[in-house]
């Protein structure tokens, strides 16, 4: 018999304000304690020294964590030029060291290479995964990997200010982008080396841009005796499990289609109105009676839905 998961069985998301130090992971388990939740996880780490937004999916909308990590996310990064390290951040060792003889028009020129859709090699400080181990892990021992260019999506890099040796960049860009091999790239087309000096995330997907410390949620209930209090409270801020998929098209199904989709079975396109050829193959977002989210499908090139990922709701887990 399976082993009962400690916790309740509760379900959304809530949207972190990261600072400089705290770990992603830590973060996790705080709130999973705070809510006495059963199931919880992140949707992409942001490195120590990162700030800003970092959703936290809590019971069943761990399922669908994938599709914030494969959304666009926007950046607020202040590049220090003139100082390159081996992280390209401000927590590694100092490589080489240069005057800033760069103007304005300069800067606007060499920013125009990172834009659109390029090719980018991954840090050696990054999480990216070799024979198991991330880079980092290498990079730490001295051993150098060999890492192949990655197409990205560099939406905008907008320009916010330029005073001394200090770059404020606003970047919307698309999933793998790594801000600090941009910075790193960039300081090194102006001939003077450059490196992360400050780093927030202030966007993910179409997400709200309201986002709090762990410590706000915790001093928000700390006066709260009563733990099923507590936790009403909390409940009551979480973000709906489908904000995730709302890009996905949706579809309705009947309280019969519902319970045979749940149940594993295709169900035919006749279940639904606006089933297209041009939308087979894609994943689908799908609801039943009463708006109830129940996960998300396949359209197959047959026009029936397969289950991908489907919620279980607490009336379910017994059957």
């Amino acid at each position: 018999m399976a082993r009962r998961r400690k916790g309740r069985a509760v379900n959304g998301i809530l949207l972190i304000d990261k600072h400089t130090g705290e770990s992603s992971n830590n973060i996790v388990g705080h709130i999973k304690r705070l809510y006495g939740a059963a199931k919880a996880g992140h949707t992409g780490a942001l490195d120590p020294l990162a700030t800003g937004m970092l959703p936290v999916c809590l019971g069943e909308a761990t399922k669908f964590s994938q599709f914030l990590l494969d959304a666009d996310k926007t950046y607020e990064v202040v590049a220090k030029l003139g100082v390159r390290t081996d992280t390209s951040d401000a927590d590694g060792e100092v490589v080489s060291e240069a005057p800033v003889n760069v103007d304005l028009p300069q800067i606007k020129d060499a920013l125009k290479s990172f834009i659109g859709n390029i090719e980018q090699v991954p840090s050696m400080f990054s999480a990216l995964k070799h024979e198991g181990r991330p880079l980092y892990y290498y990079a730490r021992k001295g051993i150098h990997i060999q890492r192949d260019a990655r197409k990205i999506n560099v939406y905008s890099n907008q320009l916010l200010s330029f005073e001394g040796d200090l770059l404020k960049l606003r970047i919307h860009c698309s999933k793998g982008t790594y801000i600090r091999t941009i910075v790193d790239d960039l300081g090194q087309l102006l001939g003077c080396g450059a490196h992360v000096a400050e780093l927030r995330r202030t966007g993910v997907a179409d997400f709200p841009e309201q986002m709090h410390s762990v410590s706000h949620y915790q001093k928000l209930v700390s006066e709260i005796e009563s733990t099923e209090q507590k936790h009403q409270m909390l409940d009551n801020l979480l973000l709906p499990m489908d904000l995730p998929v709302r890009s996905l098209a949706p579809v309705i199904l009947s309280e019969y289609d519902m319970a045979q989709l749940q149940h594993g079975q295709q169900i035919a396109a006749d279940a639904f109105s606006h089933a297209e050829q041009s939308l087979a193959g894609q994943v689908m977002r799908v609801y039943g009676p009463h708006e109830r989210f129940l996960g998300v499908a396949t359209l197959t090139d047959e026009l029936a839905l397969q289950a991908k990922r489907l919620v279980v709701y607490p009336e379910q887990s017994h059957d």
